[in-house]
């Protein structure tokens, strides 16, 4: 499909129910998370409502004409995204799920680890990039260079908002999502301990050209 076909735009209230989804059917490494986890909607949970409630100005939605099939989401600032995260994310979740567990070993423990140390997205070797991002394409509208207007969106409206340069983490085995942001623009970014993450960086000052991609 053409990427001029299937508009992006900011984050409405009503797109909630679609962004959840997308972010479960892309939520294993691209693949459907459907199934992998008791509690499917916390995946969600940890990985697009926070950045829904706290960043809606810098949360973005492909859109087909019926509903969201796509998104970006993410902050200017993680520093100050974890801050509001634990002081304004978790006490909203607090009656919904239990406290993390004191040694996980099922892939729900795991994600409950993961809800209650957003601190985990702190790493100093990113300093120089202080916006994250989190972006996730139904399969039917990858490879048509949606996932790439996604990014400039959203890499646009980071530099707005002061941030100097981006990062990702991407899981080591995706080696698909790591290409993908290699191809635009997107470069390493050695981080000591990753916490089993690789991480890449975009400058936003002065940047480049995004170059094409195939999400």
């Amino acid at each position: 499909m053409s990427p001029v076909g299937v508009p992006v735009r900011g984050y409405q209230p009503g797109d909630l129910a679609a962004v959840y989804d997308i972010c479960v059917r892309t939520g294993d490494n691209g693949e459907d998370a459907t199934g992998k986890f008791e509690d499917v909607r916390l995946l969600a949970d940890i990985y697009a409502g926070p950045y829904l409630y706290l960043e809606p100005d810098l949360s973005f939605v492909l859109d087909d004409g019926d509903k969201p099939v796509g998104y970006v989401i993410g902050t200017a600032d993680t520093a100050a995204f974890v801050r509001l995260y634990r002081q304004e994310w978790l006490p909203r979740l607090a009656h919904t799920y239990p406290g993390p567990p004191v040694a996980p070993t099922t892939p729900d423990e795991w994600l409950l680890a993961t809800l209650y140390q957003p601190e985990r997205m702190l790493r100093p070797e990113l300093s120089a990039y202080p916006a994250h991002l989190h972006i996730d394409v139904l399969p039917a509208y990858q490879g048509a260079g949606h996932g790439r207007r996604l990014v400039q969106t959203f890499a646009g409206a980071a530099a707005q908002a002061g941030a100097g340069g981006i990062h990702v983490a991407v899981s080591p085995t995706n080696t698909r999502a790591q290409g993908f942001y290699q191809r635009v623009g997107f470069e390493p970014v050695d981080v000591a301990d990753g916490g089993g993450a690789v991480y890449f960086g975009l400058t936003t000052d002065g940047r480049p050209p995004i170059r094409g991609g195939t999400l």
